[in-house]
């Protein structure tokens, strides 16, 4: 049973942490700047936003469009102008949509600012939802991704003369280890487990295999972790 608060989703998929990714498309003499950045509210799209007025402050449209949340549950766009409906909503359906492994669309905590130097050719309607479209797409294609994983931390106790062995048990295993934390009396193990019932299940009944029904695993509080994927999809 998932804590008060937690969301669904155990795992997504966003931009690396850090700095903006950028990606520029000329169509029809319009320049389309995009402007991709990881972001965790809505007021973080606002200060990029913000930032990018000021910086292409001789540009005729900063259009924008977010998705936040591991569910996905906030989402936003704006046209900035453009005729409704032909900049912003493109925009947030190239995000919502992108696939991020075969069947999956999991892109989330990611705000999209394209910005577009009008060059004098008018585009139509189609051909802005075009533009607009094929501008966050070809940066998502091209920007680095990761898989945000919600991991379960737990704790084993364990005899110091069979700590060692437990530890090197569990990473063979495939689980992710902090330090041993050798006490008085006993030895305490951490590992991350995937907030699963079934995948913490699945570690308490190794745990128990492992120490002849000697050492229990315990789950405790819960963290979100970064896993790189190459090319945007899920190893």
């Amino acid at each position: 049973m998932r804590d008060q608060g937690e969301s669904r989703s155990t795992t997504y998929t966003t931009v690396s942490a850090g700095s903006e990714f950028r990606h520029e498309l000329e169509i029809r003499r319009s320049r389309f700047i995009t402007v991709l950045a990881r972001t965790s509210s809505e007021n973080d799209t606002r200060d990029l936003l913000a930032g990018l007025r000021k910086e292409f402050h001789d540009a005729r449209h900063h259009c924008s469009a977010l998705v936040l949340g591991p569910d996905r549950d906030t989402q936003r766009s704006n046209d900035d102008g453009e005729p409704s409906g032909t900049a912003g909503l493109p925009m947030l359906e190239a995000m919502v949509r992108r696939e991020t492994a075969p069947g999956v669309s999991d892109l989330s905590d990611v705000s999209a600012v394209v910005v577009r130097y009008f060059g004098g050719v008018l585009l139509g309607a189609g051909g802005l939802i075009r533009a607009y479209s094929e501008s966050v797409s070809t940066a998502l294609d091209l920007a680095p991704l990761v898989r945000r994983s919600r991991l379960r931390i737990c704790r084993v106790s364990a005899a110091h003369q069979h700590a060692g062995r437990l530890e090197n048990d569990l990473r063979t295993a495939g689980y992710q280890l902090q330090p041993t934390t050798y006490g008085p009396l006993q030895a305490e193990l951490v590992l991350a487990v995937p907030d699963r019932a079934s995948a913490i299940a699945g570690a308490k009944e190794l745990v128990l295999s492992l120490t002849a029904g000697i050492s229990e695993l315990h789950s405790g509080e819960t963290s979100w972790i970064d896993q790189d994927l190459r090319r945007g999809h899920h190893d």
